[in-house]
């Protein structure tokens, strides 16, 4: 059985940082690419970060492009997001989620990915 976990939220004021971690269970997580999303109070999903599966390819939505990281350690099957200089619009559940094929396009979009995790939330205060 497939299982995602994320941890690593809280409460952060702005311009702090955190550490987000994924971890993968139940398969071969080198075969897996993997994203993070997030989602606020009545908004829609929304892409974050991604890698491919070597961790070659790294994407980044433009509103954390030089302020997220995205890492991944296939020996030990997890996937980090190493989130500074944090705005209260970075306030959201943020999900990991992983999928075995995926296209420049597509891991990019929530509806690409097969597994997910539960969601850790973030809250960042002004």
């Amino acid at each position: 059985q497939v299982q995602l976990v994320d941890s690593g939220g809280g409460l952060v004021q702005a311009g702090g940082s955190l550490r987000l971690s994924c971890a993968a269970s139940g398969l071969t997580f080198s075969n897996y690419a993997a994203g993070w999303f997030r989602q606020a109070p009545e908004k829609e999903r929304e892409f974050v970060a991604a890698m491919s599966k070597s961790g070659a390819r790294t994407y980044y939505a433009d509103s954390v492009k030089g302020r997220f990281t995205i890492s991944r350690d296939n020996a030990k099957n997890t996937v980090s997001l190493q989130m500074n200089s944090l705005k209260p619009e970075d306030t959201a559940v943020y999900y990991c989620a992983g999928v075995s094929l995926a296209s420049d396009f597509s891991i990019t979009r929530s509806n690409g990915y097969d597994h997910w995790g539960q969601g850790t939330q973030v809250t960042v205060s002004s």
